[in-house]
């Protein structure tokens, strides 16, 4: 077990590469050594910070908590049938790596989520979703470790509490515990969904007329890389804003006064909007402020076009929900978390 080490850059260990200092670090490889740091920190008492991937955080200055990196890898296939496979994935695996696993084994339920940044730990945390499929569609448990105790929990799918971009551990639990190990259920019959966004419009473009897995997962790649920006290239953290819920009595109104608004039907009648038609349509997509701006191509996205301090990116985010607010009459919520 390394001992903690100060003074550490975040440079490279956040999406955004925002140049920020961690006095004191430490990373974790097995649930044993992330039990060995809790006890450490009965002593020291700091407040700690748990960080995976890096890419759903915003850094505005430089963290006074413990920072300590999950990086639990594995995955492991606890039971397995004719017709489904349950897997147990550590919470540092790479998302994008485990999707590609599991479309490469034929398990389907997953491959419409290709391509999302990050690690599988923050998957539950958020309810991660993309091209109509959700974490929640196919997760069946997450095992975890409470931070004061050391002492392991683990919590059914339905003790989640998934929601839309939402979970109990972003809520009831916040900074409770940490997630060591997601476990998902796949199917080994599953049927494809192509009916979200451009899926099939793409299958079309490759010329497929029967898609399989692997060609959803590449048809979603494909449609994510011409959108989005490569974090590698450009620092980001992908979707910025959440689409917002609103009302139908709201949406009715909206809709008098923007036919074009764009729309989705949501849980208890209500009705999401697509937070970057509004973006756009306020005249931002493209808008650069120094050194951030709004990308040209995906106005959900907010992009550090090099060396911008966290808190330019906080400020150009508050100018987008100002904007919109004012247009629209609509709070938009940031998804990255914000330190």
């Amino acid at each position: 077990m390394q001992e903690p080490q100060k003074n550490i850059s975040l440079k490279t260990l956040n999406t955004f590469g925002i140049d920020v200092s961690a006095e004191l670090f430490s990373s974790f490889n097995t649930e044993e050594e992330l039990k060995y740091l809790i006890e450490l920190n009965k002593n020291e008492k700091k407040e700690v910070l748990i960080l995976g991937g890096g890419s759903n955080i915003l850094f505005t200055k430089n963290p006074e908590q413990w920072v300590w990196q999950n990086c639990i890898k594995g995955i492991e296939v606890i039971s397995d049938s004719s017709n489904e496979v349950l897997l147990k994935v550590g919470a540092g695996e790479n998302w994008h790596n485990f999707v590609l696993y599991c479309v490469d084994k034929n398990w389907g339920g997953i491959e419409n989520l290709s391509l999302i940044p990050g690690c599988v730990g923050a998957g539950p945390m958020q309810n991660i979703g993309a091209y109509g499929a959700e974490l929640k569609d196919t997760c069946h448990a997450v095992e975890c470790i409470e931070r004061k105790t050391g002492q392991s929990k683990t919590f059914t799918a339905q003790e989640c509490e998934f929601g839309y971009r939402e979970s109990i551990f972003k809520q009831k639990v916040k900074d409770q515990y940490v997630i060591t190990y997601v476990y998902f259920k796949l199917s080994k019959n599953a049927k494809v969904n192509t009916q979200y966004g451009s899926i099939q419009q793409e299958l079309d473009a490759m010329q497929i007329a029967e898609p399989t897995l692997k060609d959803v997962s590449n048809a979603v790649i494909n449609i994510r890389q011409s959108k989005l920006p490569n974090p590698s290239e450009l620092g980001n953290a992908g979707s910025f804003f959440k689409n917002p819920v609103i009302s139908e009595a709201k949406f009715k109104s909206l809709k008098e006064k923007f036919p074009q608004i764009i729309s989705y039907p949501a849980a208890n009648g209500n009705v999401k909007l697509a937070a970057g038609w509004l973006i756009e349509q306020c005249g931002l997509k493209g808008f650069r402020q120094n050194n951030v701006g709004v990308h040209s191509k995906q106005a959900l996205v907010i992009v550090n076009y090099g060396n911008s301090k966290g808190s330019e990116i906080w400020e150009l985010s508050e100018k987008v929900i100002q904007t919109v607010k004012d247009t629209f009459d609509v709070e938009l919520e940031r998804e990255v978390n914000i330190y």
